[in-house]
């Protein structure tokens, strides 16, 4: 039958898997959830002509297994009656209805097999709706935590960044700084050198002048009789 060709993946079909490898499967809940609900729909439908099948192949089963016995039943009371030809005649039928009713059991045995797969299906698909919606806002819950961890994340990395940056600026900075130590360093030994002997001249220079001094007031103190 068509139909169970169409639902044999969802017989098959493992949920926990599924939403293990979905990208997002706060979505892919949402989305099998839909799924799920319309194929049980169609399942339910389809269940109902099969189950009915079934129950008609029964009947038929059912229906030839009595006319059989019927047939045997009615062979023994012309027997009894002496009439063997009757008999005979009620045994062949019944011999007929025999064969055709191999046939009906058959029948019945596929009918039966495809109903008993439309009722796992329908099982399945029932049971997975629920397990689907229990574990839904759980899922999501998980889904939402994840990603705020990775914004959480991609903040620290951002984060991170910034620091190794400053630090970077750090030591631009302090190699900045010695640098500008260095180049004071060799201005102030560039600056003219200390003479020794020109500084001695100005201090005998300055002696000499006061001693210069010091015998003009002699002198005006002689002349004025001081």
């Amino acid at each position: 039958m068509g139909i169970l060709d169409r639902f044999t993946t969802i017989v098959k079909a493992n949920i926990n898997e599924l939403l293990d490898h979905a990208e997002d499967p706060a979505k892919m809940i949402d989305q099998y959830l839909v799924d799920l609900t319309e194929s049980l729909a169609e399942v339910k439908k389809e269940t109902v002509g099969v189950i009915a099948e079934e129950k008609r192949c029964r009947r038929l089963v059912d229906d030839n297994e009595a006319e059989v016995t019927r047939m045997e039943g009615l062979a023994k009371k012309a027997l009894s009656a002496g009439n063997e030809g009757d008999a005979r005649t009620f045994l062949g039928k019944k011999q007929q209805l025999a064969t055709a009713g191999a046939e009906l059991v058959k029948a019945y045995d596929a009918a039966h097999a495809n109903a008993e797969k439309m009722r796992q299906m329908h099982d399945k698909l029932v049971s997975d709706i629920e397990n689907l919606k229990s574990r839904r806002e759980t899922i999501k819950a998980k889904v939402a935590v994840a990603k705020t961890q990775e914004k959480v994340a991609g903040f620290t990395s951002g984060s991170d960044r910034a620091e190794s940056a400053i630090a970077s600026f750090d030591r631009m900075e302090a190699k900045a700084d010695r640098m500008l130590d260095t180049a004071d360093a060799m201005a102030e030994l560039n600056e003219n050198p200390t003479d020794d002997i020109a500084d001695l001249e100005q201090k005998y220079s300055s002696v000499a002048d006061s001693a210069a001094v010091d015998d003009e007031l002699a002198r005006l103190k002689a002349e004025m009789g001081l």
